[in-house]
C-alpha cells in the first residue's frame, strides 16, 4: 500500500476502513515528525481506492495533550516553540487530503491536540475526555490552525469563549456545542468511531470525496493563512515574561501571575 515504516503511528486496514493510531502514549505530545507521519499516511490512503474512511485514534491516557512545553526547562520550551513553523508546514498537509476522518477522542485533547481533533470531519468522545484550547492560559497565541477551524465548527462565540478562557470542556459539553458528534462510554469510543466510519463507507465513495471537497472548499487555504498569522503572533509572544510565567505555572500546577509584559 506504499506505507514506509512509521515511528510515531501505526496503521491498519479492515474492509473499507483504515485506522491511524498515534503511538506516543500516555500523552501523545504533538510534534513535527508525528504530524508528518499522519499526513504521509493520509496521502497514501488518498491513493488507495479500497480505503474509504479513516479512523484517527491514539493509545495511552490522552488523545493528544498538545506540545510538550512542560519538562524541558526554558531551553526546551524555546526549542518546542521555535519548531512551530515546521510543525505548521507539515500540519497544512492534513487539510489537503481527500477522505473523511473520524477522530476517536478517548481522553484529553489539549492545545494543538484540539487542533488535531478538529482537523477530522467528525469526533466521537466520552465523558472522561477534556477539550481545552489552553494557549492563552500559557500567555501564548492559539495555533495549529484553530483560529480558522474552531469558529467554523462551533461558531465564533463559542470559539472565542474557549480561546479566551482556556476552559476545559467534558465530552458531554463538547457534544452540546457541536465540538464533538457522539459521547459514549470510554471503552466504546473507538468502536463507535468505526461504526460511524462504516456508515459513511456505505455511501458512494466518489460522491463522498466530491461532496467533502465542496463542503471543505477553501478550508485548506484558510488554515494556511491562519497558521501564518498564528506563527507570527506566537513568535513575539514566546519572548515575553508572561509566556515564561505561563509555562512555569503549568509545570507547578498553579494559576499564573501575568504582568502583561
Amino acid at each position: 500500500m506504499g506505507h514506509g515504516a512509521y515511528e510515531h503511528i501505526a496503521v491498519s486496514e479492515a474492509g473499507f476502513i483504515a485506522t491511524i493510531e498515534v503511538r506516543r502514549g500516555p500523552n501523545n505530545f504533538i510534534d513535527t515528525d508525528m504530524v508528518a507521519e499522519i499526513a504521509d499516511a493520509l496521502e497514501v490512503y488518498d491513493r488507495t481506492p479500497e480505503v474509504r474512511v479513516i479512523v484517527l485514534c491514539a493509545e495511552g491516557k490522552h488523545f493528544c495533550a498538545g506540545a510538550d512545553f512542560s519538562s524541558r526547562g526554558p531551553d526546551g520550551v524555546m526549542r518546542t516553540a521555535k519548531r512551530g513553523r515546521h510543525l505548521y508546514k507539515e500540519a497544512q498537509r492534513l487539510w489537503k487530503t481527500g477522505k473523511p476522518i473520524v477522530a476517536a477522542v478517548h481522553g484529553a485533547a489539549i492545545g494543538a491536540g484540539v487542533g488535531l481533533a478538529v482537523m477530522a470531519d467528525f469526533r466521537v468522545t466520552c465523558p472522561e475526555a477534556r477539550f481545552s484550547s489552553n494557549f492563552t492560559r500559557l500567555g501564548f497565541h492559539p495555533g495549529f490552525g484553530l483560529t480558522a477551524t474552531l469558529p467554523r465548527l462551533i461558531g465564533e462565540q463559542q470559539a472565542a469563549m474557549m480561546m479566551y478562557t482556556g476552559r476545559r470542556l467534558t465530552g458531554e459539553e463538547a457534544v452540546a456545542i457541536g465540538l464533538a458528534d457522539h459521547c459514549v462510554p470510554q471503552g466504546q469510543v473507538r468502536a463507535k468511531a468505526v461504526e460511524v466510519a462504516m456508515e459513511i463507507a456505505q455511501s458512494g465513495p466518489l460522491a463522498i470525496i466530491a461532496t467533502r471537497e465542496t463542503l471543505r472548499r477553501g478550508l485548506a487555504e484558510a488554515v494556511a493563512r491562519a497558521t501564518e498569522r498564528e506563527y507570527e503572533e506566537q513568535d513575539w509572544l514566546r519572548d515575553t515574561a508572561d509566556f515564561k510565567e505561563g509555562i512555569k505555572a503549568m509545570g507547578e500546577r498553579r494559576l499564573p501571575n501575568f504582568q502583561a509584559r
